[in-house]
C-alpha cells in the first residue's frame, strides 16, 4: 500500500484534521489502495483530502477519476424525472409504451425507479462472471430469459437491468445516446465536467486486494454496454460531493431549475419502500437511496434507532457504488438543526473489496 498522502487547502483547520485522521483510518483499516473525499457545503470552501496514490505516474489528488459504479443510477433517474416534467412519459407508464421489448413490457417507470417491479438484478447471462456486457440490441432481445423473481410490487429488489432499460428509454424519448442527453441535460448544466462515461488520462487503478496479504491485483476497466446507465459513470469526489449537495438541497446548487424543479426532487426523495422488512433502517425513493438517522450525533449508518425527546431527524440522500476495483459513496443531508445549504460528501476508493 502506497504511503502517500495529499492534503488540500483547508485541511489543516482543527477540522479538517480531525476528518483527515478518519480518512487515514479507513485507508489503513480497510487496506485500499487510494481514497479520495470531499464536502461541499454552502457556507465553506469545498473540503478535498486524498490518501494514497493512483496505481499511475500520475499523483492523486482532487482531480483523479475514480469509478462511481450504481451512484449512476442518480443520474438516470433524474433524467427520467426531467421526461416526465417535459410531458414525454408519465410515471405510472408501462415501459413497453416507450421500448420496444419482447418482454415485461408491462412493467411501470415507476416500478422499475423504486426497484419494486420484482425484475432480477442483472440482465441474462453472466455479465460479471465473464466481464462482457451486452449491447443494447442483446439485452433487449434477452429480456425473453429475464425472469421475475417476486410479484411486482411485493418489496424492494434491486435491479440493474431495470435502470439499463430506464435509461435506454431516455435516450429513445430525447432522441439521443443516454451518454449524450446526460452530458446535455445535467453534466453541463451543473458544471460536472470530470464525470464522464470513460476514464481519462487522470483516473485511477481499480484493484482486488487479497485478504490476507497486501497484494493488489488490477482490476480491468471493463465497458459496461447496455447497462451503463445503472453503472458506468467516472468521476472526482469534487464533482460527486456537488452532486450530492444538489439532491439534497437542488435550490442552493441550482437556484434556476435548470436540472430539475426542487419539487420534483421533493418527490424522488419520498421513500417508496424500505430495503429491509425488519429494521427499516435504509428507504428508496425514485432513484435514490435515504438513510435516516435519529440525531445529529449518531452513526449515519446505524439505522433508526430510538429517537429521543429533543432530538432531530435528518436524512442522508444518495446512493453507493460498486465495480471491480472501486467502491463510491455519494450522499446530501437534509434536515436538523445546524445542517447547511447544500452539503453534500463523496468518498471514492481505489479497492471493491475493502
Amino acid at each position: 500500500m502506497s504511503e502517500e498522502r495529499v492534503t488540500a487547502a483547508g485541511a489543516q483547520t482543527a477540522v479538517g484534521r480531525r476528518l483527515a485522521r478518519m480518512v487515514d483510518q479507513v485507508q489503513a483499516h480497510a487496506r485500499v489502495p487510494a481514497i479520495s473525499v470531499a464536502l461541499h457545503r454552502a457556507d465553506r470552501p469545498l473540503w478535498t483530502y486524498q490518501v494514497g496514490g493512483t496505481g499511475t505516474e500520475t499523483p492523486l489528488g482532487p482531480s483523479t477519476q475514480l469509478r462511481i459504479g450504481s451512484v449512476t443510477k442518480t443520474f438516470t433517474a433524474v433524467l427520467v424525472l426531467q421526461c416526465r416534467d417535459d410531458g414525454l412519459l408519465d410515471l405510472d407508464d408501462p415501459i413497453g409504451r416507450h421500448l420496444d421489448v419482447p418482454a415485461h413490457g408491462e412493467l411501470t417507470v415507476r416500478r422499475l425507479l423504486s426497484h419494486t417491479a420484482g425484475l432480477q438484478r442483472e440482465p441474462y447471462g453472466d455479465v460479471w462472471d465473464t466481464l462482457r456486457a451486452p449491447d443494447v440490441a442483446e439485452l433487449h432481445a434477452d429480456l425473453t430469459r429475464v425472469e421475475r423473481v417476486l410479484p411486482t410490487g411485493r418489496r424492494f429488489h434491486y435491479s440493474n437491468l431495470a435502470y439499463a432499460l430506464l435509461g435506454h428509454a431516455v435516450a429513445r424519448l430525447r432522441g439521443g445516446t443516454w451518454e449524450e442527453v446526460l452530458t446535455d441535460r445535467i453534466l453541463i448544466p451543473l458544471g460536472l465536467t470530470a464525470t464522464t462515461a470513460r476514464p481519462g488520462p487522470q483516473a485511477a487503478v481499480g484493484y482486488l486486494v487479497d485478504a490476507y496479504s497486501d497484494y493488489a491485483r488490477p482490476e480491468p476497466a471493463i465497458d459496461l454496454g447496455a447497462l451503463g446507465p445503472a453503472a458506468q459513470l467516472w468521476s472526482t469526489p469534487t464533482d460527486m460531493a456537488r452532486w450530492a449537495a444538489f439532491l439534497a438541497d437542488p435550490a442552493a446548487v441550482d437556484p434556476a431549475g435548470a436540472v430539475l424543479r426542487p419539487e420534483t426532487l421533493d418527490e424522488m426523495r419520498w421513500p417508496a419502500t424500505t430495503t429491509d422488512d425488519t429494521l427499516w433502517s435504509a428507504g428508496f425513493g425514485l432513484g435514490l437511496i435515504l438513510v435516516p438517522q435519529s440525531d445529529a450525533g449518531a452513526d449515519p449508518a446505524g439505522g433508526v434507532g430510538r429517537r429521543a425527546a429533543g432530538r432531530e431527524r435528518v436524512i442522508h440522500v444518495g446512493h453507493d457504488g460498486a465495480m471491480p476495483g472501486f467502491l463510491a459513496a455519494v450522499y446530501g443531508r437534509r434536515g436538523g438543526t445546524g445542517t447547511p445549504q447544500a452539503m453534500g460528501c463523496a468518498v471514492l476508493g481505489s479497492s471493491g473489496t475493502a
